[in-house]
């Protein structure tokens, strides 16, 4: 999908900083962070939201294991971390291809409002 920022990517395209890739999976530095730590777990193949990857549950697993060993090359595995999906415009998802954010290295805060 030439118009998605994530596909593009994924592709080469756009610049980004990989932290981990699978067959199925690139992860990359959120150019916006929310915490010191905030990496994005994308399928490799398109999905627009979090709602449509659960529909090829092996892809949402390795995405999760993506996720997990984004922890540990980050060094927060132990310290612990957030992993979040936006699904929807109350989620405020700005790019429509399914993506799993990983946050921490520093204490979080609670979640919701």
């Amino acid at each position: 999908m030439s118009e998605c920022l994530f596909c593009r990517i994924i592709a080469g395209e756009i610049p980004s900083t990989k932290v981990h890739e699978t067959e199925t999976v690139l992860a990359f530095r959120d150019i916006n962070p929310q915490a010191k730590v905030h990496v994005l777990v994308v399928p490799k193949a398109h999905h627009e939201d979090a709602a449509a990857l659960s529909g090829d549950p092996q892809l949402l697993a390795d995405v999760i294991a993506g996720a997990a060993e984004v922890a540990g090359i980050e060094g927060i595995a132990e310290s612990g971390y957030r992993l979040v999906f936006n699904t929807g415009d109350d989620a405020c998802r700005t790019v429509f291809h399914a993506h799993l954010h990983v946050l921490g290295g520093e204490q979080l805060a609670g979640f919701g409002r």
